[in-house]
């Protein structure tokens, strides 16, 4: 086999396993759930207008996606796990909006260049594993003059310190793949966009967590729910000792970022970035 064939089935395998990591436990609840508002606030952010044709990459159950659609926006939900699609269109269809759902790699997308007047991402585009790979496909099938927004965790920040606690118990990375909350920070993000953008705006901002009553439960709701813990305690499921420290540490660190009085209230930290594309003029 050669070195390219090699290259492509290990592409293969693992966007296979990153497809299988996302569709197990229910992550349409902990978008739905946990943070429902953050679809909107990119959505308003990168100012979508009726019209406006939209591109959500990585867009899981379209917690970005519907809010564009209930702006009057023409609206494609791309995502390389498709079983994240039917609670996606049960919650489109209750909010009386239509919504194109289509599976693609967010390293690869089968759309055509500047095909989109917005190219969005809410904490999505960050898990694709090559980072370059995918800022290019943005910027390609975004219009010049169009406009580029993420909302991505920061690796500071709650989540950003949630997967690398749960590192150390996880299957390590393949050779080339990027940590996910690098995409939270803004001088990263430039580095992969390049001189492709101009009016870069970034800024931290975080979201209240305060429906768990304990980090107990916190750490519990996530082992049910979310698919990176749960690849996490599959990885020990076969060492109780393992298990219980990741238990542990993920109960903890949610006690360390607890504000609430009562229940566990917590912060959680996210870079907001929008650009425009070179070449073309902006929407007036």
């Amino acid at each position: 086999m050669s070195e390219l064939t090699d290259a492509i089935e290990v592409d293969r395998a693992l966007k296979a396993r990153h497809r299988t990591m996302w569709a197990q436990g229910d992550y349409p609840a902990v978008a739905a759930e946990i943070i429902p508002e953050l679809g909107a606030v990119l959505v308003e952010a990168c100012d979508v207008q009726s019209g406006d044709r939209v591109l959500d990459v990585a867009a899981g159950s379209g917690n970005a996606a519907i809010p564009a659609a209930m702006a009057g926006a023409r609206v494609v939900a791309s995502d390389l796990t498709p079983e994240l699609f039917e609670a996606g269109r049960r919650i489109a269809a209750q909010r009386g909006v239509e919504v194109d759902w289509r599976q693609a790699d967010a390293e690869a997308l089968p759309f055509t260049d500047g095909e989109f007047d917005t190219v969005l991402s809410c904490v999505g585009v960050m898990f694709a594993p090559h980072h370059q790979a995918a800022a290019d496909e943005l910027v390609r099938v975004c219009r010049p003059g169009g406009t580029i927004g993420l909302i991505s965790w920061t690796p500071e920040g709650f989540l950003g310190q949630m997967l690398a606690t749960m590192k150390p118990y996880a299957p390590p990375p393949p050779p080339g793949a990027q940590p996910p909350p690098l995409w939270g920070d803004a001088d990263h993000v430039r580095a992969l966009l390049r001189d492709r953008v101009t009016d870069i705006e970034a800024r931290k901002q975080t979201v209240l967590i305060d429906r768990f009553k304990s980090p107990e439960e916190f750490r519990d709701y996530f082992k049910a729910r979310y698919g990176p813990t749960i690849a996490a305690y599959r990885a020990v499921a076969d060492d109780p000792a393992r298990t219980a420290a990741l238990d542990r540490d993920l109960a903890e660190l949610a006690r360390r970022y607890d504000q609430g009085a009562g229940s566990t209230a917590m912060e959680w930290e996210y870079l907001l970035f929008t650009a425009r594309t070179s070449g073309g003029e902006a929407r007036a």
